[in-house]
């Protein structure tokens, strides 16, 4: 992740425990695109600690995963990781898409080296990207 590009804050969830909501602020190539109208959501549930963060390990294999996703995605950039939210017992990576088929072939190219993962893919309309706006409420600005 470019360092520039990305924002990270503290959130809470509604039953307030504490999420670590990390944003993409380099979206406007893709949002202006209209065919990138496809929220989709891939989630993660771990047992997490009294604070519900994932432990070391988990934590460590959920990043070699949003790597290989990232990685995936930049040699076709037919989605672009627009928000990462972890806390509460679950990580989600939340993309922005032209095709949900497209992205499902992708997705499993970059999860075939791994293990059988306890994911689950949730996808909606979004042609306004509302949930990216709601996501970006979040970010503090350090200015």
């Amino acid at each position: 992740m470019e360092k520039d590009s990305w924002w990270t804050a503290p959130a809470e969830s509604e039953d307030g425990h504490l999420i670590m909501v990390t944003g993409n602020k380099d979206v406007a190539k893709f949002r202006s695109n209209p065919r990138f109208c496809i929220r989709i959501e891939v989630s993660w549930n771990y047992t997490g600690d009294a604070s519900g963060m994932p432990d070391t390990a988990t934590s460590e294999l959920m990043e070699q995963v949003q790597e290989a996703l990232q990685t995936e995605f930049r040699k076709d950039p037919v989605a672009i990781l627009t928000g990462i939210f972890t806390g509460d017992g679950k990580r989600e990576w939340v993309f922005y898409s032209v095709s949900t088929h497209i992205f499902g072939k992708k997705l499993n190219q970059a999860l075939e080296p791994f293990p059988l993962l306890p994911i689950t893919v949730y996808c909606e309309n979004d042609p306004g990207w509302e949930g990216y706006d709601e996501m970006t409420q979040a970010e503090i600005r350090f200015d």
